[in-house]
């Protein structure tokens, strides 16, 4: 339909007709050649392997989680959502039928977790948009000098600078007047509407550090309403999520982690190992050496759990009312442009 007709010529010979697993050992191993560029002996075994969110998504999503006290403990892999989270994000549920999600990539076949169906929704800017929101604020400078004195990254101030300001009540409850829409880069999922522009409320005259701290908390939590977005779109095309599995650069700040169990109420589960994308990998190769005789196998024996955190069941009327501010902030914006572009 596109003109690229040739591609299906000499039965796909040009893009490959040969389609293999993840996990799958190819050929016979590592050739001499490469074998000697890597300093590795020849033969070891090769995988078809992934590319590195579904690397990472397969390094988390099967872990074995029994004696944590989880929900998912006693229900299928398809109940457990992977979400790779640094300068942008993405998030991973397989199922066992496929599942067509608006705004969500997939259904693939076998994409991830062979044997099952992967969907993948996504955020275009996560990790990015925090800096972006702090290292623009007029306060920046200042929290850099704070943050080297005390010889703590910028975040880890922030983090405690919250604490600070918060007094008695909760540190999530210091936006209740400032609401931020995230993307500022377009949305991905699960609007699929690359037009979308970054939006915050409630600004005021304020440029102190308090400022800058509420800022930044404002837009974790925007964030953190993008996956409840996302899984709410998963959910009523037919998902039935119930555990978040979070790994990558933005799941060692501790404000993210909390708030993304808070405003979606789900637990969240952390790997031992911070690099995630490795231990897929590794999964694969373990599979194509031999070692398992299943990825699912793999997957339960080699990922384990660092950390479970559990939503503040408490806080949940307060960030409802919060998600109704976030889903009118959308509404709003595309009421604007139609106001522009019309006539």
């Amino acid at each position: 339909m596109i003109g690229l007709e040739d591609l299906i010529g000499d039965n796909y010979s040009k893009i490959g007709n040969l389609v293999l697993p993840p996990g799958t050992s190819l050929g016979s191993g590592l050739t001499p050649e490469a074998a000697k560029e890597l300093g590795l002996p020849p033969g070891i075994a090769v995988a078809a392997s992934l590319i590195d969110a579904h690397a990472g998504g397969l390094g988390v999503i099967g872990a074995d989680v029994r004696g944590y006290g989880l929900i998912c403990e006693g229900q299928p892999v398809t109940s457990r959502l992977a979400v790779i989270c640094g300068t942008s994000s993405c998030h991973m549920g397989i199922s066992k039928d496929p599942i067509f999600v608006p705004g969500v990539w997939g259904p693939y076949f076998s994409a991830m977790v062979p044997g099952f169906w992967l969907n993948e929704g996504g955020q275009s800017v996560t990790g990015k948009l925090i800096d972006h929101m702090v290292q623009r604020h007029a306060a920046f400078p200042e929290l850099q000098a704070k943050a080297t004195a005390r010889c703590q990254s910028i975040y880890a101030y922030l983090n405690s600078h919250l604490d600070l300001i918060k007094k008695a009540q909760p540190v999530g409850f210091l936006t209740v007047d400032l609401h931020v829409w995230p993307d500022f880069h377009g949305n991905r999922s699960p609007l699929a509407d690359l037009t979308l522009k970054g939006m915050v409320t409630g600004l005021t005259l304020s440029q102190d550090l308090d400022d800058l701290a509420i800022l930044y908390l404002a837009t974790v939590q925007a964030i953190a309403f993008g996956t409840r977005f996302i899984i709410e779109a998963m959910q009523a095309a037919g998902h039935s999520l119930s555990t978040l599995f979070l790994c990558g650069g933005l799941s060692k700040n501790p404000l993210f982690v909390q708030m993304h169990a808070d405003i979606t109420g789900m637990p969240v589960v952390l790997s031992q190992e911070v690099e995630s994308v490795l231990v897929g990998a590794a999964v694969l190769g373990a599979c194509a050496s031999g070692d398992f005789t299943s990825v699912q196998e793999a997957m339960a024996r080699m990922s384990k759990v660092g950390k479970v955190v559990f939503p503040s069941r408490e806080h949940t009327k307060y960030y409802d009312k919060k998600y109704q501010v976030f889903l009118k902030m959308v509404e709003h914006q595309k009421e604007y442009s139609a106001i522009m572009n019309g006539d």
